[in-house]
């Protein structure tokens, strides 16, 4: 390949205007944004940067820390749920017929076709009082308590589903925020998980087959470890969309269901708490940063042992 000193203009004309971009766009904003989390906040609308740590120290209010570690155990269960339905349906997608597979691939990523606040109003659609769930339940539940009364054990059937069908309540808890989470970034999960496990030499899964292990001993031993990598890959990009989620627990999720996006979102709304709101979304950034720099140094190791 040539050098790029050869072809300097061609090299600057291509690299400038993604480059100001960039800049102008992503990392001035942010750089603010970061200099707000040392400040103080003046009256309705001021800002008094001081370079004062106390934003930082605030976020180990144990009213603050709750929400937080509530955040990383909601989005750490959502994170694993998309792992154990990904790995099959990414298995799948690699053994289904080449004819089938970009087919398949279409279906995956088809929801992004479609805007985020849509689909979530139409998972309250699913799951509310009223909704599509708790219609089908109620139809079963018609149709299981007339074929006990065709056979004249109405007394029974009645016993057993209750004297009347109850809606389940799936909306405005943590439940429902998990759910909206793993329906959101799945995705996410299966489409690393799919490019690491069509890098994989079949034969070793064959191999391991006809030495006897089980299926589910080959998934574990074999396919695992190998497809590792991007099975972290998979985790992170997963788990850090999902901590910052706002809008899913916002509209999903009841009072109690808040995660730490929502509490950012309120001290640059309704509280105008501009350098505390910035504090908490480096904390983010932070977190983000160190999730990455362990990605490398696992990628880094993972060199190394080959």
């Amino acid at each position: 390949m040539e050098s790029w000193r050869k072809f300097k203009q061609v090299f600057w004309a291509v690299g400038i205007p993604p480059t100001f971009w960039l800049v102008l766009f992503f990392l001035i904003p942010l750089a603010l944004i970061w200099v707000f989390s040392f400040g103080e906040k003046q009256g309705v609308v001021g800002i008094d940067i001081t370079w004062t740590l106390d934003n930082y120290i605030r976020v180990f209010n144990p009213d603050i820390l709750k929400i937080f570690w509530k955040s990383l155990g909601v989005a750490g269960l959502a994170t694993i749920i998309c792992l154990f339905v990904g790995l099959p349906v990414a298995l799948g997608i690699v053994y289904a017929p080449n004819r089938y597979k970009g087919l398949l691939l279409l279906l995956i990523m088809l929801p992004f076709w479609t805007n985020l606040l849509i689909r979530t109003y139409a998972l309250i659609a699913v799951l509310r009082q009223r909704g599509f769930l708790n219609f089908t339940l109620e139809w079963f539940d018609q149709k299981i308590r007339f074929m006990f009364d065709l056979v004249g054990l109405g007394g029974l059937g009645a016993a057993v589903l209750g004297e009347q069908f109850q809606a389940l309540e799936l909306l405005y808890n943590d439940k429902a925020v998990i759910l909206g989470l793993v329906y959101v970034h799945l995705p996410f999960m299966i489409l690393p998980l799919y490019a690491a496990l069509e890098r994989l030499d079949r034969s070793y899964l064959e191999a391991s087959l006809d030495l006897g292990a089980g299926h589910l001993r080959t998934i574990w031993n074999v396919v695992v470890p190998l497809a590792l990598p991007g099975i972290i890959s998979g985790i992170i990009i997963t788990f850090i969309p999902a901590l910052g989620s706002f809008l899913t627990p916002d509209l999903l999720g009841g009072p109690d269901s808040a995660m730490i996006a929502n509490i950012i979102e309120r001290q640059f709304k309704s509280a105008n708490d501009w350098p505390f709101g910035s504090a908490l979304s480096f904390l983010l950034m932070y977190i983000t940063f160190g999730a990455l720099a362990l990605r490398a140094v696992l990628a880094r190791n993972s060199k190394d042992g080959i």
